[in-house]
């Protein structure tokens, strides 16, 4: 996917056009990395982890600022999510939608051909269970929907379109096989490819050795997924290493990126305005609600940084202060570890996280960069202690509120 091209010629004027590497010690906004031991709170969904879908526009006035140099009304933009959240929580409570078919289709029955086993994950919407073929007595997972909880027309449709973005990306080694779905009077059920291996920070925690080399192969796999989909027309929406599952325990095991219930289909400059995502990885012109694909590469780039460093780049205690960081903090590359990270890793990140989305690089871009493509300069000497002590950390505070084998 574009790794063996050479990468760009490095632009001083795109690194710098956001106000992304805290160099000013003494800056309001700079936020320091924090120490091991920091309670980094769990990351929740935007919207509950509900369904989105695409509102209509309304106007200008959602976007204040121009996204480059953090001039944005922050409290707006909060504000905005917060109504959205209310909004998601009185669709919880209200009745059921009354749909004969959400599929639209005749179905076999599920349990004619499939035995299910153990609950592997819960959702706002869905159950995953483990299930197994019973002809073949292959395992796969099964996430079974329920129909009383689609409140409204819009969450039919994105049930629907999930289904059909998974069948348009099928054949995609990086991203999870779907297998079939099924529809009952209760619930649909999507089975899927079994992930089993567990999630990406888990593995990098257990296996100990880790380095800069390792981080920019993960690195390619997230960002190969990212170009896979843009060119299919598709954005993700949500991209988080909890949507990164491998499929085995083995060394060698794929990475696969699963969960695309708040993915859209997009035509090229196409706007959307309805804000979705996790608090630490949503794109600030989300939360400005006037986005494109670009938000994907964003998202990408927090994953990037946390790779290197273990925490987050934009964080606080509520949900409020990571949105706040997110539109007008700092990026420090500055604190520990960061001054024992090569040039050409936080040259990168700079370049993924500029506030300007026309400004930051794309994913063919990111694939071609010399720290990410393959034979790069990445380094292999192993990564400060204290990167997997804070991302085990990390990893361990989500899980507080998640299920490891999530599909």
């Amino acid at each position: 996917m574009g790794n063996t091209c050479s990468g760009p010629t490095l632009n001083k004027d795109s690194a710098d056009s956001s106000k992304t590497e805290g160099k000013g010690s003494d800056s309001d906004n700079v936020q320091k990395t924090p120490p091991p031991h920091l309670q980094i709170p769990g990351d929740q969904p935007l919207q509950g982890d509900e369904k989105s879908r695409n509102d209509p526009p309304k106007g200008d006035g959602d976007g204040d600022g121009d996204g480059n140099d953090g001039t944005v009304n922050t409290n707006k933009a909060v504000k905005d999510v917060k109504r959205s959240m209310s909004r998601s929580l009185k669709r919880v409570m209200s009745v059921g939608l009354q749909v004969e078919s959400v599929l639209g289709r005749k179905t076999g029955n599920l349990k004619d051909i499939y035995s299910l086993g153990r609950k592997l994950g819960q959702g706002q919407f869905g159950t995953t269970f483990l299930c197994v073929d019973k002809a073949q007595g292959k395992e796969y997972a099964c996430k079974s929907i329920a129909k009383r909880k689609l409140t409204t027309e819009e969450d039919v449709e994105d049930v629907r379109r999930e289904i059909q973005i998974m069948h348009h990306l099928a054949g995609n080694p990086s991203v999870v096989q779907i297998v079939g779905a099924y529809e009952d009077a209760v619930a649909v059920h999507l089975v899927m490819e079994l992930c089993a291996g567990g999630e990406l920070f888990d593995r990098i925690v257990n296996r100990g050795h880790y380095s800069e080399k390792k981080a920019a192969q993960l690195a390619r796999v997230i960002v190969g997924v990212v170009e896979a989909c843009h060119s299919l027309g598709v954005m993700h929406r949500d991209l988080k290493p909890e949507n990164f599952l491998f499929v085995n325990e083995e060394e060698d095991s794929s990475l696969k990126t699963i969960d695309f219930g708040l993915s859209v289909f997009f035509r090229p400059g196409e706007t959307f305005t309805d804000v979705v995502g996790s608090p630490y990885y949503v794109a600030p012109e989300v939360l400005r609600k006037r986005y494109g694909p670009e938000c994907d590469i964003w998202s990408a780039g927090i994953i990037i940084y946390i790779l290197l460093c273990g925490v987050p780049p934009f964080w606080d205690e509520t949900e409020q202060g990571i949105f706040e960081q997110i539109v007008k903090g700092e990026l420090d590359l500055v604190s520990e570890p960061w001054p024992a990270i090569s040039e050409s890793a936080k040259d990168l990140v700079r370049k993924m996280l500029v506030r300007d989305p026309k400004k930051r690089l794309t994913a063919h871009e990111v694939l071609c960069h010399p720290w990410v493509r393959v034979g790069g300069v990445a380094p292999d000497k192993p990564l400060d202690s204290a990167v997997l002590s804070r991302l085990n950390q990390f990893s361990a505070m989500n899980k507080l509120k998640k299920i490891a084998i999530r599909v």
